[in-house]
This record gives structure tokens, C-alpha cells and sequence, in this order.
């Protein structure tokens, strides 16, 4: 099963994962986990099921699995600098996540379903693969074939509602986006704390 956003999920979690205001809703009504003991649960969580529930909040965001999240973790040790730092950077530059940064989509997973059908250009090449990791300099653009699309008439109206990162720019006229540099400080910040994940992987 897919790691998808679910009112239910939002609502254990305790977050807004997804940031739709859908979802804010649900939590603003109901701001506590589902289950017959509704708001007077008490559950007590050990440190291990806090990181167990840190790494679970950040595969929701992101929708991915298990294996390929444990992949993005190996990564992150691998290079200098902090690991929890470095493991939310990759994350963040997925095509996918740029998309949906960019203002392309209005969740991660339209994000995703929009590179795998294929939507994609990155420097003037087709990219189906929503795990692609992109660089500064790159270029990512709606193909030429697919702007006539319904989905796409709109985009203008989509992309000034939402406010981009300083790592990624926009052009609204040509339905491209370039990518200026990497995350950092403050645009590497969560609904979920990366360290908890790092001890986890780490024990």
C-alpha cells in the first residue's frame, strides 16, 4: 500500500502533512487521534516510537516506501555535513517535490502522477521518473505537447497563490521553473524532526 495522506493519517499524526487546507480543517475539528477513546486516549510512547513515528510522518509527506526512504537515509550519511540536514535535502530536490514547490501541483502526489504521465521536460528532455533528483542550473518545463491540456489552462491562477522557496524560480509564461540552488536553513524545516529518524537508523 502506498504511503498516501488520508484524513485518518493526518489526524494520527497530529499534522498537517500535506498542507491542504482540507486537512487543516479535519485537524482544527478534531485534534486528536481516531479510535474509540477519542480525545481522552493517553497513550504513552517510548523514545523508539518516537522516532518510529518521526520516520512514518516524514515518508507521508514525501509518499514513499519503506526501501527507497531507507536508500535516501545511506545517502544522507554518506555525505559531509549533517545527516538530518542532508536526508530532508534530498528529499526535497525530487522532481516531484519541485513540481509541487514550483506551484506546479497542489500536493506531492498530483506531483508525482504528473512526471509519470509523462508532463516533464528537465533541460529539454522528457523525465518520467518522479524520484529524479535535479540540480541547480536545471530547467524543468511542462512539454510542449501537453500545455494545451485542460489541466494546464489554469496554471496561472495556481502558481500566484503559492509562495516558492528561494531555491526555485518560476516563469508563468513559459510553464518552466529553474532550479537555483539547494535547500537550506530554514526551507529544510518539517511537520517531522529529522534527527529522531537519524537515531533510529542508527541504533
Amino acid at each position: 500500500m502506498k504511503n498516501k495522506v488520508t484524513a485518518k493519517r493526518v489526524r494520527r499524526e497530529g499534522v498537517n502533512l500535506d498542507g491542504r487546507d482540507k486537512m487543516a480543517r479535519i485537524l482544527s475539528r478534531r485534534p486528536y487521534a481516531p479510535g474509540v477513546h477519542g480525545p481522552t486516549s493517553r497513550t504513552r510512547t517510548t523514545d523508539y516510537g518516537k522516532q518510529l513515528r518521526e520516520k512514518q510522518r516524514a515518508k507521508l509527506v514525501f509518499g514513499i516506501m519503506e526501501k527507497q526512504f531507507r536508500n535516501y537515509f545511506d545517502k544522507a550519511t554518506e555525505m559531509k555535513g549533517d545527516t538530518g540536514e542532508n536526508l530532508v535535502r534530498l528529499l526535497e530536490l525530487r522532481l516531484d517535490n519541485a513540481i509541487f514547490r514550483a506551484g506546479f501541483a497542489k500536493t506531492r502526489a498530483a506531483a508525482r502522477q504528473i512526471v509519470s504521465h509523462a508532463h516533464v521536460d528537465v533541460n529539454g528532455e522528457k523525465v518520467d521518473i518522479p524520484s529524479y533528483q535535479v540540480r541547480p542550473g536545471e530547467v524543468i518545463s511542462i512539454r510542449t505537447g501537453k500545455k494545451e491540456k485542460k489541466q494546464w489552462k489554469n496554471f496561472t491562477e495556481l502558481v500566484q497563490k503559492v509562495e516558492t522557496p528561494s531555491w526555485i524560480t518560476t516563469d508563468l509564461k513559459e510553464l518552466s521553473a529553474k532550479v537555483v540552488s539547494v535547500p537550506a536553513g530554514e526551507e529544510l524545516k518539517h511537520v517531522f524532526d529529522p534527527k529522531p529518524i537519524v537515531e533510529f537508523y542508527s541504533r
